[in-house]
């Protein structure tokens, strides 16, 4: 085995455990906070503000994914609870898209890495297709393309702080963390799958591969950028430093933008994690949306600089 080889190995093995930790770590807690969040906000509420009977439900959803801090993959068990409080579907796509894209941390990145005049248009694309898409997809009537799960959420209790409160506040948080541990466990497999070729990917394909295929030269660059960042788990936190040295060995902007768009906002371990919960039709939606995101976003960066 060559020394490149062995280095690739590396690379591979090593974010596989990063990976398979930090993903699960966050699930868990994820997936335990919106438990949380459910105790005490009725589902009815959930429902409500995330209707998508009036058009504030999609901008609040866009609104939520900007504050939440998630990658692709840890959108996932929010995305679920979501989907438990019965919140409107529009929005919770709306949420799917726009959380792993434009949370405070990606978004700082982009004004420290290009600018505020990039980083400004970047976040109105990413907010206007994501809010748009999510409107279309509920029209379209891709709803009855969820599937369906165990609907059981942790009780809502009123009761006083006696002795037996205290023992129901108990079987309370330990029924969470069931609730928690049950949708992890259906998660897993596709969860370790996902983590296993996005780690392989990671490791084999070199980042010369990209910048070559994707030069300012060539015409197909900001597709082929696109359908490449899928399958890359490259976060956008990580991406976006790194699109600097790609820019600087002659990747041009608007397939920078494409690519951290597709593997951002839809990586292969998200897809595969979808597939508990969508169904085929609904993955092919999602990954178009993105595409089309990633795409569009690349043209116009093209033709603005």
């Amino acid at each position: 085995m060559s020394a490149e080889t062995t280095v690739m190995f590396k690379q591979t093995l090593e974010m596989f455990v990063f990976l398979a930790v930090e993903l699960t770590i966050l699930f868990l807690l994820i997936s335990y906070l919106v438990g949380v969040i459910q105790l005490y906000i009725p589902p009815e509420k959930i429902k409500s503000i995330l209707s998508s009977k009036h058009g504030k439900g999609y901008l609040i959803a866009a609104l939520l994914g900007l504050i939440t801090p998630f990658c692709s993959c840890s959108t996932i068990p929010f995305l679920k609870g979501l989907l438990r409080a019965q919140a409107g579907f529009g929005p919770m796509m709306v949420f799917l898209f726009a959380s792993p894209l434009l949370n405070p941390i990606v978004i700082a990145l982009f004004v420290a890495t290009f600018g505020l005049k990039i980083a400004a248009l970047y976040f109105s694309l990413a907010m206007g297709v994501s809010v748009i898409a999510g409107f279309v997809l509920e029209k379209l009537g891709f709803e009855k393309f969820i599937k369906h799960f165990d609907e059981d959420k942790p009780d809502r209790d009123s009761s006083g702080s006696s002795c037996c409160s205290t023992q129901k506040q108990v079987s309370k948080w330990r029924k969470i963390w069931d609730s928690s541990w049950s949708d992890f466990k259906v998660a897993l497999p596709y969860l370790f799958i996902g983590v296993l070729l996005g780690s392989i990917i990671h490791g084999f394909v070199p980042t010369d591969f990209i910048t070559k295929y994707a030069s300012e030269d060539n015409l197909l660059a900001i597709p082929f950028a696109a359908v490449v960042g899928i399958p890359l788990y490259v976060r956008a936190v990580t991406m976006i430093p790194l699109s600097a040295a790609f820019v600087a060995k002659g990747m041009g902007i608007g397939a920078v933008m494409a690519f951290v768009i597709g593997s951002a906002g839809a990586s292969l371990p998200e897809v595969i994690l979808l597939k508990s919960m969508f169904k085929n039709q609904l993955i092919l939606a999602f990954l178009l949306v993105v595409l089309g995101m990633a795409v569009f976003t690349g043209l116009v960066f093209t033709f603005i600089f």
